[in-house]
């Protein structure tokens, strides 16, 4: 499933698992696609983890322009994440601003350097088909 926010640079969203609903991690990760849309963040990408990885629900993939726009959009959203109440977050990699990593929990934040986050293609590697059991090539 492919939903595009108001802005319109969201470029996909991958649907939840069948039948789970986790409403705490639904409200913060409209609070995080808030934040990032209001920073001006590029590329928005939205993964849905959960049953896949013990990581968290979501993982969310943003670009900045440049390092400074990755620093500004990490500290945006980890400002109102405290202002929330989610301030718990564990942050790396705010200091060099090539790639920002922000983990609440429930939700893992990328913020990428276009060209860093061409290299790693994370959102390639967690969207590729699930490999059923004995099928390896």
């Amino acid at each position: 499933m492919t939903t595009a926010h108001a802005k319109g640079n969201v470029i996909g969203v991958f649907s939840r698992s069948a039948g789970r609903s986790d409403d705490a991690a639904d409200r913060a990760l409209h609070l995080v696609l808030a934040s990032l849309e209001d920073s001006k963040a590029e590329d928005i990408v939205t993964i849905n983890i959960a049953g896949k990885s013990a990581l968290g629900d979501y993982m969310v993939v943003v670009s900045g322009r440049s390092n400074r726009h990755v620093m500004a959009i990490a500290d945006h959203l980890i400002s109102d994440m405290k202002d929330e109440g989610l301030g718990n977050a564990r942050v790396e990699g705010l200091e060099a601003g090539d790639w920002v990593l922000i983990d609440t929990g429930d939700i893992i934040v990328h913020v990428f350097r276009p060209e860093i986050r061409e290299f790693y293609n994370i959102e390639r590697m967690w969207a590729a088909p699930e490999m059923e059991d004995g099928t390896v090539h």
